[in-house]
């Protein structure tokens, strides 16, 4: 019998339960890189949406000053007003004012009733948020797995209906589905409340009522999107040599496609969600004016329509920095589905 010899070089003071945890630190600190180096990416973002919401409201037509004293102000008031609100500066000196206002949570008053923008914006951020985090939640639920499915039966009868399905789905504008379900569940058959809100916070059942058709619209709308995408990560990843050797190891298909495929798959996707809630929380307005949901969208149309500033930068303001901070949430994510995101 032949014998064999186990050499173990130690390093000064390096025990074997040092080395074995060497990987674990080497992870952590490059998982640190990768966090700290997403946060370090938004801040320039920041700044350029910060500059570009600034610059698009001085672009608007119009005094913001004789706004406010409105058409019998004299010009002797206009330019008191001015002064007041710093316009008579230029416009590098006004960014300054403005984004250290900013920076201290003071985002100024309304010009229609005087109150402050800041706690306006927010509660009305709540009422868009609730309504679009259930919507794309229940989406992602529904349609990850039915998109996972479709590739997995690729060009069946199934496949064929789902992605049929999809591209219906995706054709509908969510407007006129919006009046639709209004029609049907509202004024036909009377089982849900048409006109109205009411929150969650003051009464549950009947706030849940009121949010059941436009979640429902925007959940319709978006199955069509994530099925499609999730179909097309998952036949990518079907595809790759490692899923051949899972089944060649005599896996079962199931075992093959949620234990092996899907994780890969989903990251794509993640993207697309993330992509879906930003873009749903900064334009829900066409939803929110169907349903008469004092959201954060309807704010934003009734302060253009009433030359709101104030409130406009501040809606402009809240959703592109919601905007980024919902991708930069997906980004620190993302290593949970593609380790080598990290590693790269």
């Amino acid at each position: 019998m032949r014998g064999y010899l186990r050499i173990v070089i130690l390093l000064p003071n390096e025990t074997d339960d040092d080395r074995r945890e060497k990987p674990d630190v080497n992870r952590g600190v490059t998982m640190l890189r990768f966090i700290l180096g997403r946060l370090l990416m938004a801040l320039p973002t920041i700044v350029l949406v910060s500059v570009t919401v600034f610059a698009l409201i001085r672009f608007i037509p119009g005094d913001p000053a004789a706004l406010m004293l409105g058409d019998m102000a004299q010009p002797e008031q206009i330019a008191a007003m001015r002064t007041e609100l710093g316009l008579d500066k230029s416009m590098p000196q006004q960014f300054v004012i403005w984004a250290g206002d900013v920076l201290r949570g003071d985002f100024g008053h309304s010009i229609v009733n005087g109150e402050a923008v800041l706690p306006l914006v927010a509660s009305r951020f709540v009422v868009s948020a609730e309504i679009v985090v259930i919507a794309v939640l229940l989406a992602s639920l529904i349609a990850v797995p039915a998109g996972v499915i479709a590739a997995w039966r690729q060009n069946s009868v199934t496949d064929l209906a789902l992605v049929g399905t999809a591209t219906v789905l995706l054709s509908v504008p969510t407007f006129w589905l919006g009046l639709l379900l209004l029609l049907f569940f509202g004024l036909k058959l009377g089982w849900l409340p048409v006109l109205g809100y009411v929150s969650v916070g003051d009464n549950i059942v009947g706030g849940l009522l009121y949010l059941v058709l436009p979640v429902m619209t925007l959940v319709i709308h978006e199955m069509g999107v994530l099925i499609r995408m999730a179909r097309a990560s998952t036949l990518e990843v079907l595809r790759l040599d490692y899923i051949t050797h899972a089944r060649a190891k005599g896996l079962s298909e199931s075992a093959v496609l949620w234990r092996h495929a899907f994780k890969n798959a989903f990251g794509p996707t993640w993207t697309m969600i993330g992509l879906i809630l930003g873009n749903l929380l900064g334009g829900i307005a066409v939803i929110e004016t169907v349903f008469t949901i004092p959201g954060l969208g309807r704010l934003m149309v009734d302060s253009i329509f009433a030359r709101d500033y104030p409130v406009i930068q501040g809606c402009l303001l809240f959703v592109a920095l919601s905007y980024v901070a919902v991708n930069l949430v997906i980004d620190l994510l993302y290593p949970l589905f593609d380790p080598r995101v990290v590693a790269e």
